[in-house]
């Protein structure tokens, strides 16, 4: 409940508006409540963090459940899907308090340690179409299309507007793309 108020406090008001008492008040409690829970910054940002990527994983891992990826369109649609979600409602503010802690990993190496992506039904997925497809190296690949994929979502929450299908189906077409020289 403190890391799930922490990760709305975040979002609304940045890293510098992430204080206990504002933690309290987002979680309706009395103030000095998210001090007795999580004594330092350093402990709600760590909580804070450590929610994000279960909510994170739980979404990837039922996105890779339900759907399966049997062509290059069923991948691009389930790629949109999830990228609508992440900049609409709910899923907008955890993206923005993720890409917050994203910037504060760079100099906490316990925080970067915990964002490091994780395996999933979602990346799973996503290999296993690339290797069924024979392209040369489906995990590099893979993370290359996952890596565009956040790049895309971060450029449409800073810079506003929506993701155009055509842009998916280009970073698809892009990661199933022979090697170069090859056939």
């Amino acid at each position: 409940m403190l890391a799930d108020a922490a990760i709305g406090v975040l979002a609304d008001a940045g890293v510098r508006g992430l204080t206990h008492r504002a933690v309290d008040a987002a979680a309706g409690l009395p103030v000095g409540t998210t001090s007795a829970y999580l004594r330092t910054r350093q402990a709600l940002l760590t909580a804070l963090v450590r929610r994000l990527v279960e909510l994170d994983q739980a979404e990837l891992q039922a996105a890779g459940e339900r759907t399966p990826v049997r062509s290059a369109d069923e991948l691009s649609r389930g790629i949109g899907e999830l990228m609508r979600r992440r900049l609409t409602g709910e899923g907008r503010r955890r993206s923005l308090a993720r890409y917050a802690c994203a910037v504060e990993s760079v100099r906490d190496p316990e925080l970067r340690e915990i964002l490091v992506p994780r395996e999933n039904a979602g990346r799973a997925a996503v290999r296993a179409f690339l290797a069924a497809q024979g392209v040369p190296d489906p995990d590099g690949r893979t993370a290359t299309l996952l890596a565009c994929i956040d790049g895309l979502v971060f450029d449409r929450l800073v810079g506003g507007g929506e993701v155009r299908a055509e842009e998916i189906d280009g970073l698809v077409a892009a990661a199933l793309r022979p090697a170069a020289g090859g056939a």
